[in-house]
């Protein structure tokens, strides 16, 4: 592996030990929030990634970019509105993602903004670290807004189905996960994916290009 290859990796594994621990602890928080005491009984409401972090999922997020941590636990049955609970709980999620995602944009404006007058290794490794945390909350904050199990988004779907047509449909979660991962692997989702992934990176590039003004 050579140098390059290797700022890489260590850049997406610094990026990958906040992404991912965001993600889960905004569920926990949301859940606790709304009076659900689970997550933070089971030592969860943290943003230690050792509280978080799957092996596999950490595998699959250093190498193709897009991974899973360890789902934190919600017991609908503490919500006083079980369907706006578990949305809200699901939504928190993503939405932590897409703020990471837009701080992330202001800090590549500010690194290219300095980068104006020459930039040194240090700069570079700094706009390439927020580029790859900037890529990938957008990349997990998207596949998980995918209406379908097991995403988040499919518990937000929720709010929308009547009861008794959701829980029927989550019965077939399992089967629902297999057809996913196989579709996925298979790339059917890759167009959706990419046109939101990029319509996305243009809206918080552009709304973050006020930095540029400083410089």
């Amino acid at each position: 592996m050579d140098y390059e290859m290797l700022v890489v990796y260590l850049t997406r594994l610094l990026a990958m030990v906040l992404v991912l621990p965001v993600h889960e602890a905004a569920h926990a928080l949301a859940s606790d929030r709304l009076g659900d005491p689970t997550a933070r009984q089971q030592g969860r409401l943290t943003l230690s990634p050792r509280a978080h972090l799957d092996p596999w999922g950490s595998i699959c997020m250093l190498i193709a970019g897009i991974g899973w941590a360890r789902p934190v636990p919600v017991n609908p049955r503490y919500f006083k509105n079980p369907k706006w609970g578990m949305a809200l709980s699901a939504a928190a999620g993503p939405l932590s993602n897409l703020a990471m995602a837009w701080v992330s944009a202001l800090g590549m404006q500010i690194c290219a903004g300095l980068a104006q007058g020459g930039a040194g290794l240090p700069l570079v490794i700094a706009f390439l670290f927020f580029q790859t945390l900037f890529y990938l909350n957008l990349n997990l904050a998207v596949f998980n807004l995918l209406p379908i199990p097991p995403f988040d988004g499919s518990r937000i779907l929720l709010v929308v189905l009547p009861q008794s047509l959701y829980f029927r449909v989550m019965r077939y979660e399992r089967v629902l996960m297999l057809i996913i991962f196989v579709l996925l692997i298979l790339g059917a989702f890759n167009p959706v994916l990419s046109w939101l992934d990029l319509h996305l990176a243009q809206l918080f590039l552009w709304s973050t290009g006020f930095v540029r003004l400083l410089f």
